[in-house]
């Protein structure tokens, strides 16, 4: 079960100090690079890399937190005044204190009359020591922007600050120069001794806990570069995640780049240590606290890197030598697999994440993260196939030409092209494979998996993607320790038909036991299609359901900003269940409906905030007016021991709802819409809708009465040609109903229910004297 919170849902708080290492973040332009760690509860150190004149670094406190998910934000707090901030400060290879330029304090916010204001606070002027090495005192009631004091003293207004942050720039920053520094600087800067004094300077916090569930977290370090780890793993905990997490090291920060003046743009510079120091320090960091709190981490690294960096030889191409160009802003590209520079470079990553895991004494965990040859347009569109070095390859390894080059991918291949496709794939295959054997080799312990992307390469209307892009002879069990799975686009879409295929396609084909293989479901893109998340914990349900050994989520930057809370709702889950109806004289004078759990807080105003907490109704029931006879009693004592009190679920017929149509109205075939037809999807949901007031309501059917269901294709009954899953709700088609085809269905149904108790307290002397027991049923999710 999941739900969307929001702040006024914090139910439990506690408070920290204001300027606590773990929530201060960083922020600069590309290419530069930066990081923050906390090295204590009251120190935190800033690694940086320079690489322009002009490149500057915030280390940045905000008033208001839009990081965090909305369970755990500290509050919002402008107000300053009469707190003192204290720390001691160390810096190499950036600009002293003490000159032009030097490190400052910037505030923005309003002054006293409520006009936007910034100041720029010289730290020098409140440093005692040297200017590498000073205890700075900041006491905001007598704060003051300017140069030089007091004859440029700016007064601060510490009653209205949105925003601090604390610049580093380049020893050789002097506000006007641009352009690349002679050689990358690394640089750092460590506050430590943070202290914090006044009535200002502590701050409520949410504090509520999720209880640990069972769906573990992906995570994208391209996505969270300007947070500590510390900020990270303390939200995935208190969220309930545990186990594994798949983190993606990203595809544009981790690398060390060179000025490249033919081409007049920073580029991956192979011969640089392969990983910057940010980037060391900040997994060093992460993989040490998780390691901490009992998570295990996969290191996923993909053949993705931001198009601006990446090496022009390593790019795929197009027929036109257009490179290939995701859709992400600004856009990556990939490497051609066939290209051994690049796949060294690859190789060269991996190992070096590994040694911060050796260095750690952590487990070895990777994953080759979607190997492909890009087709854009979600595969559908233009195939990149054709970089100088895999032509040449083709034509020195087989002595052909490379055969008419693919403009779409939807076109139908010739004999000669299909050949080249084979090929493509099986390069494709042996460079996981190598990639594999590389890190096995210096990690003789390591597990090694593999990432698939189903939508984009399993397309029967792109028959191209599949020959390129799954080279099965490769990647069939055991080639890799474990298989990781994703689908996103058939999630979104609701496509289950399509999902169910894929998944299927991938077990026939690549035989991995579900022992060795995750399953991804998510992610939510946009804030504004919050909708999205139905259908994501419905494919987590999914991937439960089909036993996969892990479901991860992607990805953590998503859940936090859509305030998605995960549990796992021992009630709703149920695996015993008996296909036997309760009685229908019984049921029939039993009361009862749908109940649905939503939180009220009322407010000092006398306002309301309402959280609903569950998306849909259950169903409760109180069957003790249905027993008319000693005879019903005597029934239901045996059903019940039958059932084992609570241990196993029934059916139950509700009179008031109990047909997909009024109770006063024939069942029909066109009773209720169940789907489209997309000539794919060849097994559909029975649901019925429920409408009032332009608002509509849709429950699930999984338990059908049999002999009941019709089926009809635009409106025309279907006598034949599918069957009904009477345990599951589920029609299932012979042959898939066309495009645009409309699903419909007529059916009577039953809840599945179980008893709210393990007990009766049932007397025969009172029921004989009138009085009704109280039985309580409740609805169970299958």
């Amino acid at each position: 079960m999941y739900w969307l919170a929001t702040p006024e849902d914090q139910t439990e708080s506690s408070f920290i100090r204001r300027f606590s290492p773990r929530y201060w973040t960083v922020n600069f332009p590309r290419p530069m690079m930066a990081s923050t760690v906390t090295t204590g509860f009251d120190s935190l150190v800033v690694d940086l890399v320079f690489y322009r004149y002009e490149d500057l670094c915030g280390l940045i406190w905000a008033s208001e937190d839009t990081i965090d998910h909305p369970f755990h934000q500290y509050q919002t707090a402008r107000d300053y005044s009469h707190t003192v901030l204290s720390f001691h400060w160390q810096s190499s290879n950036i600009k002293a204190l003490d000159g032009l330029n030097s490190p400052t304090l910037t505030l923005e916010g309003r002054d006293q009359n409520g006009t936007a204001r910034t100041w720029y606070v010289r730290l020098w002027n409140y440093a005692v020591g040297t200017a590498e090495d000073a205890v700075i005192t900041l006491d905001f009631n007598d704060l003051a922007g300017g140069f030089l004091h007091p004859s440029e003293a700016d007064p601060v207004y510490p009653t209205d600050i949105d925003r601090l942050f604390i610049s580093m720039v380049p020893p050789a920053f002097d506000g006007t120069t641009t352009g690349p520094l002679p050689s990358a600087i690394e640089a750092q800067v460590t506050l430590s001794q943070i202290t914090i004094t006044g009535p200002t300077s502590t701050l409520k916090i949410g504090d509520g806990y999720v209880q640990a569930h069972d769906l573990r977290i992906a995570n994208g370090y391209d996505d969270i570069t300007s947070l500590s780890p510390e900020r990270v793993i303390w939200n995935m905990l208190r969220l309930g995640y545990r186990g594994w997490i798949t983190h993606y090291v990203g595809m544009s920060h981790y690398f060390n780049l060179s000025w490249d003046g033919t081409e007049s743009r920073y580029v991956i510079d192979p011969s640089k240590p392969k990983l910057n120091k940010a980037t060391i320090s900040w997994h060093a960091n992460f993989l040490d606290l998780a390691q901490f709190f009992g998570f295990k981490v996969i290191l996923s690294l993909s053949y993705e890197i931001l198009a601006q960096n990446i090496p022009s030889s390593w790019q795929q191409k197009a027929h036109d030598a257009t490179p290939a160009l995701t859709g992400w802003q600004p856009p990556s590209s990939l490497v051609a697999p066939t290209n051994t520079a690049a796949l060294d470079y690859l190789r060269d990553v991996f190992l070096a994440f590994g040694q911060i895991n050796d260095q750690l004494g952590t487990d070895h965990h990777y994953q080759v993260g979607e190997p492909w040859w890009w087709i854009d347009q979600g595969g559908t569109g233009v195939p990149h196939l054709y970089d100088d070095v895999t032509t040449a390859l083709y034509t020195s390894e087989t002595g052909r030409v490379v055969p008419t080059k693919h403009l779409l991918s939807t076109e139908t291949a010739t004999a000669d092209q299909l050949d080249y496709l084979t090929w493509l794939g099986d390069k494709l295959g042996l460079s996981t494979l190598w990639l594999r054997d590389q890190i096995k080799a210096q990690y003789p312990s390591a597990q090694v998996g593999l990432l698939f992307y189903s939508p984009q390469v399993l397309l029967d209307t792109a028959p191209i993607a599949g020959e390129a892009n799954f080279p099965t002879s490769h990647w069939q069990d055991p080639a890799f320790d474990f298989l990781q799975i994703e689908d996103y686009d058939f999630a979104l879409e609701a496509a289950w038909g399509k999902r169910t295929k894929a998944i299927d396609q991938i077990d026939l084909t690549l035989s991995y036991p579900r022992t060795r293989t995750h399953y991804f479901a998510g992610f939510n893109l946009l804030p504004t299609t919050l909708e999205n998340w139905k259908n994501i914990h419905t494919a987590a349900r999914l991937g439960f359901q089909d036993n996969f050994t892990e479901v991860f989520v992607w990805a953590y930057p998503q859940i936090m900003r859509d305030g998605v809370i995960y549990t796992k709702d021992q009630d709703i889950v149920m695996t015993g269940f008996h296909e036997i109806r309760l009685a229908e004289d019984i049921s029939y004078g039993a009361s009862g409906g749908p109940q649905f759990l939503t939180n009220v807080v009322e407010m000092a105003s006398g306002h309301e905030q309402r959280n609903r907490e569950w998306a849909e109704a259950r169903n409760i029931y109180d069957i003790g007016l249905g027993l008319r006879s000693e005879n019903d009693l005597s029934d239901l004592l045996s059903f019940f021991r039958a059932r084992a009190g609570r241990a196993n679920g029934f059916r139950y017929k509700d009179w008031l709802d109990y047909k997909s149509t009024s109770p006063d109205q024939d069942r029909t075939a066109t009773d209720q819409q169940i789907g489209n037809g997309d000539n794919t999807a060849v097994t559909f949901q029975l649901i019925k809708t429920y409408d009032s007031g332009g608002i509509s309501h849709l429950r699930t059917i999984t338990k059908p009465a049999p002999g009941t269901v019709m089926i009809a294709l635009d409106a025309v009954v279907q006598a034949s040609g599918w069957q009904v899953d009477t345990i599951t709700g589920k029609v299932t088609f012979d042959t898939a109903p066309g495009t645009g085809v409309v699903i419909t269905a007529g059916f009577e149904f039953d809840v599945p229910v179980r008893f709210a108790e393990d007990f009766l307290a049932i007397t025969l002397e009172s029921f004989q004297a009138g009085h009704i027991p109280s039985i309580s049923l409740i609805e169970v999710r299958l």
